[in-house]
């Protein structure tokens, strides 16, 4: 069975020339790869009704199903539906049971309707209206040649409620999908080249694809795995996976259903045990505590900006347990002031009731860059220790 094709297309000069980021697009593919559409496309046109009428008529040749955002509103710059009706040949009509909504919305708000509203109530021969129960422009879908289209609200509270309560229930009832199963391997501390070295002699099933995302605190390698791949051969590659990429991993998570940051996984293994965790911070600068915020188990958090050297951490730490009586001390000392330098060097210390672990660490960039490295490392230290004991291996000092 051929997988859907669909592709998301964004109208609106705003979206063009990068003063709104286009987020809607980003929502609609994660939405519709879990149903199990193929995505091909992103497009993203500014308000030239030629332009937006010729693309139309390109996709209605490719895709199986197309979502448009934008250009649903009253103004003389919202040329969608007349984009529509040209492409499709197919004239505007007033509808007016969407007239009257629309005629509601402001009536419930005591606010005047203004005439250019009446716009958001046309739309072309043959489509179907798309009640929008959170705003005043209603979307409508239509069909031409292979492709079936959705055209939206460009604001994203509106265009994610009728897809919600609306889009959704069609497209299972239009097309027939089989959910592909996508499983992101979260780590820490290890770039996408290391990744794929680690993984160059790992031969993957034929149903499934590796790619890799990072950010800034992160890298995820992402697995994705056809509908037909049985459970039993998916559970074996991920757990190989992981194996090979070690103890960078901190989560994997079933993107269809869960996802899983840092602080969570953190959170949660506390709780489990039952700790309690104090923390001296210097180059992160609070932000150590300011991601753990909310987090009962943090029981207190400073900032120092003394030169203390690594050789004084243990001392250090006892004496905020003493002050504290924290089951698990944090310590994060750095070895240099100027933060100009391209590179630092930081020593985390952690002090638990199994025994005292130490690593030293580099971070790079700018100063904001570097706080954040030295948060996310510390944190990391603090995960690892964590995620070994609850699996009841033997603890190791971390270099």
């Amino acid at each position: 069975m051929n997988t859907p094709i669909a592709e998301i297309f964004s109208q609106g000069e705003e979206v063009i020339s990068g003063q709104v980021a286009d987020t809607n697009a980003a929502w609609l593919s994660q939405q519709l790869a879990q149903m199990g559409f193929s995505i091909s496309r992103h497009t993203a046109v500014g308000d030239k009704l030629q332009d937006l009428a010729d693309l139309l008529d390109e996709i209605s040749l490719r895709a199986d199903l197309c979502i448009c955002t934008g250009g649903l509103g009253p103004t003389v710059d919202d040329l969608t539906a007349e984009a529509v009706a040209r492409a499709f040949k197919s004239p505007l009509q007033l509808d007016l049971i969407a007239l009257e909504q629309i005629e509601s919305y402001f009536t419930k708000r005591n606010r005047m309707m203004a005439d250019s509203n009446r716009k958001q109530a046309y739309f072309p021969k043959g489509s179907v209206r798309l009640d929008n129960a959170v705003g005043s422009a209603p979307g409508f879908a239509i069909r031409n040649k292979r492709c079936w289209f959705i055209f939206l609200p460009g604001v994203p509270s509106e265009m994610r409620h009728i897809f919600n309560e609306l889009v959704k229930h069609q497209l299972n009832n239009q097309f027939v999908l089989q959910r592909s199963k996508l499983i992101a391997i979260k780590s820490i501390g290890i770039g996408e080249s290391d990744l794929q070295q680690k993984l160059n002699d790992y031969s993957l099933p034929s149903t499934a694809e590796l790619g890799f995302r990072a950010t800034a605190d992160e890298v995820q390698t992402k697995l994705l795995f056809d509908a037909s791949t049985p459970e039993s051969e998916i559970n074996v590659c991920v757990e190989q996976v992981a194996k090979m990429i070690g103890d960078s991993v901190y989560a994997i998570d079933d993107l269809n259903r869960s996802s899983s940051d840092l602080i969570s996984v953190i959170n949660q293994l506390m709780q489990d045990n039952n700790y309690t965790l104090s923390i001296l911070e210097t180059i992160s600068q609070g932000l150590i505590a300011a991601k753990c915020i909310g987090c009962d188990w943090l029981q207190a958090s400073s900032y120092s900006q003394s030169m203390e050297l690594a050789s004084e951490a243990e001392s250090v730490a006892n004496a905020l347990r003493q002050r504290y009586g924290s089951d698990i001390v944090l310590v994060q000392l750095k070895k240099q002031m100027d933060h100009k330098e391209e590179s630092i060097d930081l020593s985390n210390t952690l002090l638990t009731p199994s025994g005292m672990f130490q690593e030293t660490v580099r971070v790079t960039g700018t100063i904001s860059r570097k706080q954040n490295q030295a948060a996310i490392k510390a944190l990391d230290l603090l995960r690892r220790y964590l995620q070994n004991r609850c699996a009841n291996k033997k603890v190791t000092i971390y270099k």
